[in-house]
């Protein structure tokens, strides 16, 4: 068992929280997109309330603990590991709630590289319990834009994990799969589900635009999210996204497993 001090120390070493990789110059940037409502960063969200930067910024120094002086403008980002606990704590809550229910679920990540792992774990322990892990519309092609212009992504799950691949790329096992921040693919995901007459799943786990895309559509979502994120965050405020965790989502792949131990023992999840 991973004791709350333990990981509290893991955080900081690993630089998931604490001063991270990601720079006060991409979060403020993505906070600028955000409040001019730019695609790339509302991830699927369709914003209730107005916010501006200024409105962004108080946010995330309440999500997340970065610095809230707005003259601070470079330099590495900060979290709080403390909000990170407590919102694993809450993350890990709905995974416990979801899996007593034996309800369906699905997982889906944009940073198949860094956290297929974490959510590959989740998905293991999930099923085990008796949780229908939803894989659906598998190898379903996804036009997302991207800026090389509209890029064509197959479907594909990993452990039960939704993640979009090249064309032609098909590497059994492997921790492969393309960076997407759309929510195009859990929509292309839910359709697949719909058309199937299956059950929807009672909750999303992911990033990005697999949590924004579930919870715009009102399904219940949870995820991980960084500073430069605020989609999340922002969900969360206004009730569409239940649990966002923030975190540096792209160190080592290795250094989110005790974050799985800790947040599967917390759900009561333990194999």
């Amino acid at each position: 068992m991973l004791s709350t001090g333990a990981l509290r120390a893991h955080l900081l070493a690993a630089g998931l929280a604490g001063p991270v990789a990601t720079s006060r110059e991409a979060s403020l940037r993505s906070y600028r997109l955000f409040a001019a409502r730019d695609p790339r960063v509302t991830l699927g969200l369709d914003p209730e309330w107005a916010w501006n930067e200024q409105d962004l910024l108080k946010l995330m120094v309440d999500k997340c603990g970065v610095s809230a002086d707005s003259d601070h403008v470079a330099g590495p980002d900060v979290i709080d590991p403390e909000r990170t606990l407590t919102a694993l704590d809450a993350f890990a809550g709905r995974l416990g709630a979801v899996a007593e229910r034996r309800a369906p679920v699905l997982l889906g990540t944009g940073h198949p590289h860094r956290l297929l792992g974490f959510y590959a774990e989740l998905a293991d322990a999930l099923s085990a319990a008796g949780c229908l892990v939803l894989t659906p519309a598998q190898g379903r092609c996804v036009d997302i834009p991207t800026r090389f212009g509209v890029r064509t992504y197959n479907l594909d799950y990993v452990r039960g994990v939704a993640l979009m691949r090249d064309p032609g790329v098909r590497r059994a096992g492997r921790e492969t799969g393309a960076h997407t921040h759309s929510p195009l693919p859990v929509r292309v995901a839910l359709e697949g589900v719909a058309e199937s007459g299956g059950p929807l799943p009672e909750l999303v786990v992911g990033d990005h635009g697999w949590v924004c895309g579930a919870g715009q559509l009102g399904i219940e979502a949870i995820g991980l999210a960084d500073t430069n994120d605020p989609a999340l965050f922002v969900g969360e405020a206004e009730g569409r996204v239940s649990v966002a965790v923030p975190l540096d989502d792209a160190v080592r792949s290795d250094y989110y497993r005790p974050l799985t131990r800790y947040v599967l023992n917390r759900a009561c999840l333990s194999q």
